[in-house]
């Protein structure tokens, strides 16, 4: 259990104040001049020490990600994604409206770690009262000299812009972001150039995880050591949780990497409702991962390398709990059109595979297929999987995989022979 002094997000219920009185009561904006001097090679060996991993879903090493970016170039970018469209996913949005000041110094260390000269923040469009706080916090560290030239009178120049997006859910893979960012349709680029050599606007980039970003103060404040400490190895750190679904009180929560997804649901979310033996199934990681089985939750740890070898995944980390009253071909089958609707129709395994399973998935929830049709739709999933230039290809094949693998018995009891 993550002790209280060892939580970085503190008001992330919201009781008190978001704006600067209160990040400053909480500890931001104090020694920011002073992390700011340790310049951009030790920043990012602290953040390497610290084992944190992306918490946008990739969990890929945030500190050798910002080293690959080029250490002498005229200009660079950060873009932080704040673009949070993953079904069940809701703890970037509190971070932006309750704690944005923690983001706003996070964005400026991360900048100087990674020599940016520019940073932006692409928001979720729907995510307008949390685009006011942010607003009205930015323009706080710009009266205060906390952000913009010679921030902090660290004499590091950076300046911040919001980005808002227009409901795109293909807008939050990293470089339809950029596309979006850059005035054009929302379509992720082939990969190489990676964003590191040629990002935005042709520059050098990073796309972090307003997550990420937001954890950078208190890992510099705090050392490495200290972040490193709590979790498990490999997967170090806190994470915020976001719990909905069939549960008494569903919430966001932080805690440590490596919690017993059962203490998680039963300590902070009030248990499932019914009781624990009522449960069904749970997607522990936003719309886009594998559901595990009760069998499976009864022991399963939350952690990146626990949850893959159960074959499913953290992600974003957000916990969709479904008890017995679930009809799990239905909740998936609505997940099938999600991402059918929110392909952005660039490569064909995607454009054509999402719809196609949508429709075999429409007729599986009304028993409507034949026995055959259930080997067919999962060699349709691999024909996606791995097939596409993003992973929304990735997203939609693999909340179909799960219930095949896992409740086989539930489709072939309906259907109709």
């Amino acid at each position: 259990m993550l002790k209280e002094q060892d939580k970085i997000f503190t008001n992330l219920n919201g009781k008190e104040t978001p704006l600067l009185e209160g990040a400053k009561k909480r500890g931001s904006w104090q020694k920011t001049k002073e992390l700011l001097d340790l310049g951009s090679e030790k920043i990012i060996e602290e953040v390497k020490k610290s084992g944190l991993r992306g918490r946008g879903g990739a969990g890929f090493s945030t500190g050798l990600k910002w080293s690959f970016m080029p250490k002498n170039t005229s200009k660079a970018y950060l873009v932080v994604n704040a673009d949070e469209s993953e079904p069940g996913t809701c703890k970037d949005r509190d971070i932006s409206r309750y704690e944005p000041h923690k983001l706003l110094e996070g964005i400026l260390l991360a900048g100087r770690a990674i020599s940016a000269s520019v940073a932006y923040i692409y928001i979720r469009g729907e995510f307008y009262n949390e685009y006011l706080v942010l607003k009205k916090a930015l323009e706080e560290a710009y009266k205060e000299n906390l952000i913009g030239k010679n921030a902090c009178k660290s004499g590091y120049d950076l300046d911040v812009f919001i980005h808002r997006g227009a409901g795109a859910y293909i807008c939050g893979e990293e470089t339809a972001q950029l596309e979006s960012i850059e005035g054009k349709k929302g379509f992720p680029r082939m990969k190489p150039p990676f964003p590191a050599g040629v990002g935005l606007f042709g520059y050098p980039t990073t796309i972090n995880n307003v997550e990420t970003i937001a954890m950078v103060p208190d890992i510099l404040n705090r050392g490495g050591e200290w972040f490193a400490s709590l979790g498990k190895p490999n997967n170090t750190g806190t994470k915020v949780f976001c719990i909905s679904g069939h549960v008494n009180n569903p919430c966001n929560v932080e805690e440590e990497l490596g919690i017993s997804l059962r203490e998680l649901i039963e300590k902070y979310a009030g248990g499932v409702r019914g009781g624990w033996d009522n449960l069904l199934a749970v997607i522990p990681g936003g719309s886009s991962v594998p559901l595990i089985p009760k069998s499976i939750c009864d022991t399963i740890e939350m952690d990146f390398d626990s949850l893959r070898a159960a074959q499913s995944g953290l992600g974003t980390a957000a916990v969709i709990v479904m008890d017995k009253s679930t009809d799990i071909i239905a909740a998936i089958e609505r997940l099938s059109h999600f991402y059918m609707h929110e392909s952005c129709g660039q490569c064909t395994p995607c454009r054509e595979g999402t719809g196609w399973m949508w429709r075999i998935m429409r007729r599986m929830v009304a028993g409507n297929i034949k026995p055959g049709e259930v080997d067919k739709l999962l060699d349709l999933t691999t024909q996606i999987e791995g097939h596409t230039i993003c992973a929304l290809g990735d997203a939609a094949a693999w909340p179909v995989q799960g219930l095949i693998r896992h409740f086989r018995h539930i489709i072939e009891e309906r259907i109709v022979t």
